[in-house]
């Protein structure tokens, strides 16, 4: 990266903006309830190089929708803040080398903050930068993107980025009751039960590499939420899969639970104890991205062997050789934050419920739950 600073190469430099084209000072677009805006129409080939957006609400309900050479379908559709780190509707401080944000008003909900996004996302023939308002009311927005455009490709070889947005809420697991690391918890899961029951943070065909991701933990039980190994499957399935992780908090690259950092490739950009619950972290596989020819199954399990049914979603991000269609976005209602009452009591709705798969429960998982149940007489 450094050293591309010093590369004197023919290129032209571009920003699209909500600058106020009369001169005066009004430089945010807004956005009507249930409207579409493009940010950004860019002829290529040329490469976007930096986005960075500023609002004060709607980080769930509003899309960044991005998709690359006129193709059918985005490449890129995600919520506006979990897109950039941060989930739940909460903004908080937090820098990376992919991405950044900045707020005075840390881990709240629904405040101002600044959100930048570094990731490189060359294109051939066009890029088009859209903002959904899934809202139900005006949405104020302000942005850049800046990019550079080429008089031809000189990276053919060259991926398109995409990233997709999943949630399960609550995530089906087959025993929430039993507290994380005790034995009750501690079954069998692997071969086919893990590839079928692991949480899925990407499941894509085609040639590309993996380069990381961002989760939310809701955290309902109030223990501990991980110790869920990561499960990675390149080019079919097979078993053990290619890559095979040791723990939530190992996955992430910390220890011991997560703790209050953002470093450049791995943190946490919301973390738990400062928000009553809620807990967004992130890992970029800036050196070690995964490579796939054919495709790839992301997952990690949810506490270990998916006994746990919090709420969790996730961000994806990757590079492909052709532009392909992201997994559908759930609805605005079902992708809302789970709220808390005034006593600390959790708010389930089943107006924002989704969960694609409940586990059934096999023999040992019936038998560890009698146990528990037992214990707790």
């Amino acid at each position: 990266m450094l050293k591309d600073l010093t590369r004197i190469q023919s290129a032209t430099t571009g920003r699209a903006s909500s600058w106020d084209v009369t001169g005066r000072n009004s430089d945010a677009w807004v956005i009507p309830a249930g409207e579409t805006r493009v940010l950004a129409d860019i002829n290529g080939p040329g490469c976007v190089t930096h986005i960075w957006m500023t609002q004060q609400k709607h980080y769930r309900e509003c899309l960044l929708k991005i998709t690359w050479d006129n193709a059918s379908q985005p490449s890129v559709l995600c919520p506006l803040g979990d897109f950039f780190g941060l989930g739940h509707n909460i903004v908080n401080s937090y820098e990376s080398l992919l991405f950044t944000a900045s707020t005075n008003r840390n881990n709240v909900f629904n405040q101002g903050c600044a959100l930048n996004s570094y990731v490189y996302m060359p294109f051939k023939e066009r890029a088009v930068i859209e903002l959904i308002n899934d809202s139900s009311e005006d949405h104020r927005q302000y942005f850049y993107v800046d990019y550079e455009t080429y008089g031809r490709s000189s990276e053919n070889d060259a991926g398109y980025f995409h990233a997709e947005f999943r949630r399960e809420n609550p995530f089906g697991g087959w025993g929430h009751e039993i507290s994380v690391n005790r034995p009750e918890a501690n079954i069998v899961n692997t071969e086919r039960l893990a590839w079928d029951n692991n949480y899925v943070l990407l499941e894509t065909q085609g040639r590309g590499h993996f380069i990381g991701c961002n989760i939310s933990v809701t955290n309902f039980q109030g223990t501990w939420w991980g110790e869920g190994d990561d499960m990675i499957w390149v080019d079919g399935y097979k078993w053990p899969p290619d890559l095979h992780g040791t723990g939530s908090e190992d996955y992430l690259n910390q220890a011991w639970g997560m703790q209050a950092n953002a470093f450049q490739r791995n943190g946490s950009s919301i973390y738990e104890r400062h928000t009553n619950g809620y807990q967004t972290s992130y890992v970029h596989h800036i050196e070690n991205p995964v490579r796939f020819e054919k495709d790839i199954k992301v997952t990690i399990e949810h506490g270990h062997g998916n006994h746990l049914c919090n709420e969790m979603s996730s961000v994806a991000y990757w590079y492909a050789d052709q532009p392909c269609a992201t997994v559908a976005v759930p609805s605005v209602a079902q992708r809302m934050p789970v709220y808390r009452d005034n006593q600390g009591y959790w708010l389930y709705n089943e107006s924002n419920q989704v969960t694609s798969r409940t586990i059934t429960p096999n023999e040992e998982m019936l038998a560890n739950k009698k146990t528990w149940a037992e214990k707790r007489k």
